[in-house]
């Protein structure tokens, strides 16, 4: 009988530390893995160097912002739970959703568009002396192309089919990245390049080079980058991914406050390993992708873009990204939150 008290005493006492465990277990910091290609103009390279504003990082979350060469390994760690949020052009989100089967993936916040209001738009360029003076001059032409069914591929290949140009049977696509398109331009290999930034701006394309066209003169408004994680993820970590996105709509009003200027372009010099002067002319002005101060996301925009996309022969079928694969209310509640 006294073993048996003894028993249920101990087992009475351990109790409270069987009840206590959850709680501290729950209140661990979600890690947060967030992708990015491009320093600077993708906003999580600036998240993590701004983090004195990520005021509840390390608190209910902790940043990881994970650096990828490009969209397929995003796609492939995103699929493979290996990555929490993805910082996807639209052309690789309608991919992902399509080709890899993501039926779960929300769209859920802005990062950048390009042509929208009066702001930047990308420009696919000739040369002012060339022989290019129309865009029905391109039939029997070369023209250079970061890569098939990428954003601003897709809008160069809708501007030439509206012009009555087909790849293939009216003109020939060579694939260059953004570094290599104006001296390719320049020796004339190819008679037209897409730009974007900061390559556009270089000073020696500016001399010999002309905008033909734009992105927005292609397909109108473009959402050109969004961040997208998939719907299980959002359903159990809502409350640390809204208190993530109050601290991004927070660096977000930060780095686009004309009063933080000097030390913006300090901070970007500094992320990217350039001449912060290199930035000053452009980053965070009209010269610049726009970017919504509140992370949201041009939804109708985006759908317009995927539906070129589709049009184009790069999806199988249409996609209804405003009614299924966007969830805006976790960036909406936390903007509530910024004054």
């Amino acid at each position: 009988m006294r073993i048996a008290k003894l028993v249920a005493a101990a087992a009475l006492a351990a109790v409270p530390f069987v009840f206590n465990a959850a709680p501290v277990q729950a209140q661990q910091p979600l890690k947060i893995r967030i992708a990015w290609v491009v320093p600077v103009t993708n906003l999580p390279s600036l998240l993590i160097a701004k983090q004195d504003l990520m005021t509840h990082n390390g608190k209910s979350y902790t940043l990881d912002a994970v650096r990828f060469q490009g969209t397929p390994p995003m796609i492939t760690a995103l699929a493979a739970g290996e990555l929490d949020i993805a910082d996807f052009a639209f052309s690789s989100l309608a991919l992902a959703i399509q080709n890899a089967g993501m039926s779960d993936l929300k769209v859920i916040a802005d990062e950048s568009r390009d042509g929208a209001f009066d702001y930047y738009t990308a420009p696919y360029i000739v040369l002012k002396d060339g022989p290019i003076k129309t865009i029905q001059d391109l039939k029997g032409k070369s023209v250079a192309s970061v890569g098939a069914g990428s954003a601003v591929d897709i809008a160069m290949r809708a501007m030439l089919r509206k012009n009555g140009l087909e790849d293939k049977r009216d003109y020939n696509v060579v694939e260059a990245g953004f570094p290599n398109m104006g001296a390719m331009l320049m020796s004339k290999k190819v008679d037209l390049i897409s730009s974007v930034l900061p390559f556009s701006l270089d000073p020696e394309l500016q001399k010999v080079g002309r905008t033909l066209f734009t992105i927005k003169d292609a397909m109108g408004s473009a959402q050109l980058v969004v961040w997208a994680a998939r719907q299980p993820f959002i359903d159990k970590n809502r409350a640390a991914l809204v208190d993530f996105l109050e601290d991004s709509i927070r660096v977000q009003q930060w780095l686009i406050d004309p009063k933080n200027r000097n030390e913006v372009l300090q901070l970007a010099g500094k992320v990217a390993g350039q001449p912060p002067e290199r930035f000053a002319s452009w980053l965070f002005t009209k010269g610049d992708n726009y970017r919504d101060p509140k992370l949201v996301p041009d939804i109708d925009a985006l759908q317009r873009n995927v539906d070129t996309q589709a049009e184009l022969g790069f999806l199988k079928a249409k996609i209804d990204i405003k009614g299924k694969f966007t969830d805006l209310s976790l960036v909406e509640e936390a903007g509530k939150r910024i004054k």
